[in-house]
């Protein structure tokens, strides 16, 4: 805690900031640490047992007041002397978040091969050209952070994310240092995590406020390609060949169920997020800015 403070306080000298700490359900002595060496400037937040880092995250966030929020794990890989000219980017207005992109990762392989098959996925099924998905530090407008709802382990996707939202994006390159406290709890099985919230997140990206678009498409390509096969069978009926001991008859009475399960399936989902949006008038589209007779409000 006392290395993580001191580093925070020399990189922003000059800077009005906060700190806000949040103890996820730690076990050893971090609240001491944090009671004795915090000052005016320091909040801690404790949350009552273990949640994630993702739900971690959103507790700083929710608990920030600053214009800009960094997001800044307590290990130090990351170097707090590079926030200020990803703020002073923010500053210019042209941006909503800047994402670090490592420079030489001290990271071992098991973590480096998995986040860059995830940036590559990333990359190509999305219009996010960002090459450093999972770096830790990262600087947000104040508005940008607190539109975002980060669950289950969704903090890998922060920025694509924000992307999805509407935010502009750019990243700076940062300085990455070897972790000199704690352990890593990074490993392959977190991979299969991690694809399955990139999958989650995608479907969200394009299907959220139109289900029907993904189930009813497969659906009606199921169903059809079960009539096709039908049809096909009844063709050779009628040529005076025996069909019930086929394989084939089986799959195309399969197919057509299943089509139709597919597709009902995308009705309900499509009620269920209508009646999402409805319920807490909550609207499927995020406004940056309006300007009524030369009058601007954000």
């Amino acid at each position: 805690i006392k290395p993580l403070l001191d580093a925070v306080r020399q990189a922003l000298i000059g800077i009005d900031f906060e700190v806000i700490l949040v103890d996820d359900g730690s076990t050893d002595k971090t609240k001491q640490q944090v009671l004795e060496h915090s000052d005016e400037r320091t909040t801690l937040v404790e949350l009552r047992k273990n949640y994630g880092q993702s739900t971690a995250m959103t507790a700083g966030i929710d608990y920030s007041r600053g214009r800009y929020i960094a997001l800044l794990d307590g290990d130090l890989q990351n170097d707090p002397s590079d926030i200020p000219a990803m703020v002073e980017l923010l500053e210019n207005g042209n941006y909503d978040l800047v994402v670090g992109k490592r420079q030489k990762r001290k990271d071992s392989s098991i973590r480096t091969i998995p986040s860059k098959i995830a940036n590559f996925i990333i990359k190509k099924s999305t219009k996010l050209n960002i090459s450093d998905q999972g770096c830790a530090l990262k600087v947000f407008t104040n508005e940008t952070a607190k539109e975002l709802n980060l669950y289950g382990e969704n903090h890998r996707f922060i920025s694509l994310m924000a992307h999805l939202n509407g935010a502009k994006i750019t990243e700076i390159p940062v300085k990455h240092h070897p972790r000199q406290h704690g352990v890593s709890k990074y490993g392959m099985n977190r991979t299969f995590k991690v694809i399955n919230d990139l999958l989650l997140v995608l479907f969200n990206k394009k299907y959220l406020s139109k289900p029907i678009y993904l189930f009813g498409n497969i659906g009606l390509i199921t169903f059809t390609l079960g009539v096709l096969v039908n049809i096909y069978l009844l063709a050779l009926k009628i040529l005076g060949n025996d069909i019930g001991g086929r394989p084939l008859l089986i799959l195309g009475v399969l197919l057509i169920f299943i089509g139709i399960q597919f597709f009902t399936t995308g009705i309900i989902v499509d009620m269920l997020m209508k009646t999402y949006y409805e319920s807490q008038e909550k609207r499927p589209f995020n406004i940056r800015n309006i300007t009524t007779f030369g009058e601007s409000q954000s």
